[in-house]
């Protein structure tokens, strides 16, 4: 089978013009991702980023092949106490940066599969909702993890 030289090229120029739209049309940002180095022993760690949609979406779940689950969750200090607390999901407002920061909104990977140590990568995936609920999409980031440094301690 034989193609025309002429529309093929013009066909294949287009296709290379598309790739680069396509990859900018991701419609969230992800900023700073890293993961807090657990204590010896412990399985769970809190994974904190920075994310900013071009439309309305909803961050509805994170997995990670490092933990067996992972749980979103917002803290919250009540009658001087620090609390955890479980939710479905984080909005994300169009054009507005949401940070997952210690002391806040952050997603707790659950029963971790191996040690994690400062300068280890872990695989994130989001996945984000249309705010009208028409639509899934997924995508997979890179976090560092990084030394507890001074955060504020984590009571569940």
């Amino acid at each position: 089978m034989t193609f025309p030289a002429q529309p093929f090229l013009r066909f294949a120029l287009a296709a290379l013009t598309w790739l680069p739209a396509a990859a900018a049309a991701q419609p969230v940002t992800v900023n700073d991702a890293w993961v807090r180095a657990p204590a010896p022993g412990q399985k769970v760690a809190a994974a904190y980023l920075e994310l900013t949609s071009r439309v309305n979406l909803s961050l509805v779940a994170v997995a990670s092949p490092a933990a067996a689950a992972v749980e979103l969750h917002s803290t919250a200090v009540e009658g001087g106490v620090m609390k955890m607390r479980p939710v479905g999901r984080i909005e994300l407002p169009a054009g507005k940066a949401v940070k997952l920061a210690p002391g806040g909104l952050h997603a707790m990977l659950v029963d971790l599969k191996q040690p994690l140590k400062a300068g280890d990568k872990v695989q994130l995936t989001l996945t984000v909702q249309r705010a009208d609920n028409a639509s899934r999409s997924t995508f997979t980031i890179s976090a560092v993890v990084r030394e507890a440094a001074a955060d504020p301690p984590h009571h569940h």
